[in-house]
């Protein structure tokens, strides 16, 4: 018996035409509650499925963002979740170094396996699970690992989780960062007891999770490791004696840390003032700090502190060799008289009076950075203990000009430490925030067009939008019979079969699942993913689907189901969009040509695939195809012509 027709234009079903029209045997009260409960019971185990694995995820996410850069805590968070929720009895998760994998983390595990996986790294067995997954990085199922390659040819990991674990069903997921193998998670039932995709899935997501834990945790660090570098730089040029504590307490204020250097050295050495340049050129020198000077040479300095000193003058003397040099008696050595036109140094004979002068450079490795200057006015030259003296405060001196780049720099890098530190907990909760959404998105609407929402940042492609697309509308033949006369459970098991090859060959074809109803089924293409050749594309995969559904139909009809299958085509132009009401949406198709391939489809015998005009056009080289005739659908003006696609045909496109 021949289906009721299918639209998604109007929220009632359509009847059909008087010609076509079959008696329907209405379903009992009991089967139609029964039914009803089991699909209920059904939407709840799944809700609470998808929100315990929500929960999940949102749970490692929070540990990862709190881990602080370690590691194990996630580790054991995620083996934890993953047992308990995919109902596992124990885990492992082991990092690949590119030879081998090594343990990190266990759950669950005997403390014989976990002991032998610490003490030995695994190199797995050629035709292992593990290697596997090095060679294609995807995740690996086996069914029962106690009859499998590895362990019946000696790999000692595989046979020591059957020896000492008692592993049956094993499931390896790799993490992989950047196309790069990191590590796996493995997690294990006791029985041969396959894990379902949705529990791999959930599996890959906590290997995702693991590696930006890996990350995060290689990000802090690293920011650590700079940050512990910089303070034991700073530590060992900090000096414990007094002027460096006012070096420590001067925060990078150089002209306070030289004014007490020069006071400290000026009153013990018994100095009159004191001077300290810092070179600026092969031959010149900027005075930056003075002690005690006599008020014309500090006036003088002031509005002249660059200085080039005569090549025999003291200070010349200490920019050309690099080394300590003493004049006892400044105004009677003939150099004073001889100083060149253009050169500075006569100025401290008469603005300042000086007469014994002691000029200490200031080193470091062996460059010159400046000098350290005190001055007599009397002829009393300074001894060797007072030249060490200043000696000391000209290294001080140095320390206190890197100790000031370095807390620049490490002022620098604090901010660049915090940047960092704001950018990982951003992408940690942007990283969060997508993955609630993507789980929101993907209860509710097709998986095409939640991920092309999530990648795009917009919810825009929800938006009402018209676009010219190929539908395509599929149901089983003789289905209201064999629901009405059947258990619900057989009829709940049946759609299970269907559904899944229905499903698993939209996928395949790119195909967009705009929904569900028993067992009609409606698939467009061109939206939300561009699609080249729609039409051609959706022939394709009706081909692929007669055939695959055919299989099935052969299952059935050796258990006494007499089922068949059609499909209708149709393209055009239709408004898409979401339609429904907070917390539960739908993405639909609405217009004329929905409403033609679904009348297409109840126009269709068992194993026919009818299409329109316009995609019979399109396809025309590429598939072998009969005309039906002429059909009067309902909602349709004029008769169309209706052909049946035979097979393809590669050759008429040559």
């Amino acid at each position: 018996m021949r289906r009721q027709s299918k639209t998604t234009a109007t929220k009632t079903r359509s009847r059909k035409p008087a010609a076509i029209k079959r008696h329907r045997t209405p379903a009992s009260p009991r089967h139609a509650d029964r039914q009803s409960s089991q699909s209920n019971d059904q939407l709840s185990r799944e809700l609470d499925e998808a929100r315990e694995q929500q929960a999940a995820t949102t749970d490692v996410l929070r540990i990862v963002s709190a881990s602080s850069g370690e590691v194990k805590p996630v580790f054991d968070a995620i083996l934890n979740k993953a047992v308990r929720i995919c109902d596992a009895k124990f885990a492992n998760l082991s990092l690949y170094d590119g030879e081998a994998f090594r343990a990190a983390a266990f759950h669950n595990v005997s403390p014989e396996y976990a002991e032998a996986r610490l003490r030995q790294p695994w190199r797995p067995h050629p035709r292992s699970g593990g290697a596997k997954i090095v060679r294609t990085k995807q995740p690996v199922q086996i069914d029962d690992v106690r009859t499998s390659s590895a362990y019946h040819e000696g790999d000692w990991n595989v046979r020591a989780l059957v020896d000492m674990g008692g592993a049956r069903t094993l499931l390896l997921v790799p993490m992989v960062k950047d196309n790069v193998l990191v590590g796996l998670i493995g997690i294990y039932h006791k029985e041969v007891r396959p894990f379902t995709d949705k529990q791999i899935d959930l599996v890959k997501n906590f290997a995702a999770q693991a590696v930006i834990a890996i990350e995060n945790a290689r990000l802090l660090n690293e920011l650590r490791q700079r940050t512990t570098d910089l303070a034991e730089s700073l530590e060992q040029q900090t000096a414990t004696s007094e002027v460096l504590k006012v070096i420590a307490g001067s925060q990078g204020q150089l002209e306070l840390v030289f004014s007490a250097m020069l006071e400290n050295a000026t009153r013990i050495c018994g100095a009159k003032f004191g001077v300290l340049y810092l070179r600026e050129g092969e031959d010149t020198a900027r005075a930056v700090a003075m002690h005690g000077a006599p008020q014309p040479f500090l006036e003088e300095r002031r509005r002249n502190p660059v200085v080039r000193p005569a090549p025999g003058t003291v200070l010349g003397r200490v920019l050309a060799t690099k080394q300590t040099v003493q004049n006892a008696d400044f105004l009677n050595d003939a150099r004073y008289f001889d100083i060149p036109s253009g050169y500075s140094g006569s100025l401290l004979g008469k603005l300042a009076g000086a007469r014994t002068i002691l000029s200490v450079p200031m080193l470091k490795s062996e460059v010159l950075i400046g000098a350290f200057s005190i001055y007599r006015q009397e002829v009393r030259p300074f001894t060797d203990k007072q030249i060490d003296l200043v000696k000391n405060f000209a290294a001080q001196a140095v320390i206190a000009i890197d100790n000031t780049r370095l807390l620049n720099e490490l002022r620098e890098r604090t901010q660049e430490v915090v940047k960092l530190n704001q950018q990982l907990e951003q992408r940690v909760a942007d990283q969060v925030g997508q993955i609630e959404r993507m789980g929101r998105l993907r209860r509710f609407l097709p998986p095409q067009v939640a991920d092309l929402i999530v990648a795009s940042g917009t919810e825009k492609q929800l938006e009402s939008h018209r676009r010219e697309i190929t539908a395509l509308f599929c149901d089983l033949r003789g289905f209201t019979g064999f629901s009405e006369n059947s258990d619900p459970e057989d009829v709940m098991a049946l759609l299970r079969d269907y559904h899944a090859a229905i499903g698993e060959i939209v996928v395949k074809y790119s195909g967009t699942l705009e929904r569900f109803a028993g067992d009609g089924v409606m698939v467009i293409f061109n939206d939300p993913v561009p699609v080249e050749s729609p039409a051609l594309q959706a022939v394709l995969m009706a081909l692929d689907m007669r055939t695959s559904i055919g299989a099935l139909i052969e299952k059935w009809r050796d258990l006494g189901h007499e089922l068949g299958f059609g499909i209708g085509i149709a393209h055009g132009f239709a408004t898409l969009g979401t339609i429904g009401f907070e917390g539960r949406f739908d993405y639909a198709a609405i217009g004329t040509v929905s409403n033609v391939a679904s009348r297409l489809c109840d126009e269709a015998k068992p194993g026919q695939i009818l299409i329109s005009p316009r995609v019979r056009q399109a396809v025309d080289k590429a598939v072998s195809v009969e005309p039906i005739g002429e059909f009067t659908l309902k909602g349709i003006r004029r008769p169309m012509m209706t052909y049946n696609v035979l097979e393809s045909s590669p050759s008429k496109s040559n």
